[in-house]
């Protein structure tokens, strides 16, 4: 029993950190997940949706340059948090 409990009390310690170390995915997450990012506030997370809405899927970490209000050294600071996984298809397209 107290090995279980144990077993359990760690893996909730370490839960955090498994899924800070993949990254959060900046084609799919929402402002509450980009938020989570150091160096993404409410503005810059609202920014990234916005860029993300109207120009489609990022295709690198890279590009996070060409949403405004990110600019190298921003990126430099990030990149180690962020991800760019496959995109979120749209409801009827193949």
């Amino acid at each position: 029993m107290y090995k279980s409990l144990r077993c359990l009390v760690l893996a909730c310690l370490f839960a955090p950190l498994v899924v800070f170390a993949a990254g959060v995915d900046i084609n799919t997450a929402d402002a509450a997940a980009l938020e989570q990012v150091r160096g993404i506030g409410p503005a810059r997370a609202a920014a990234i949706i916005d860029y993300r809405d109207k120009n489609g899927p990022f295709k690198s970490v890279d590009e996070l340059t060409k949403v405004p209000g990110i600019g190298e050294k921003s990126l430099d600071s990030m990149r180690d948090q962020v991800r760019v996984g496959a995109a979120k298809s749209a409801k009827g397209v193949k």
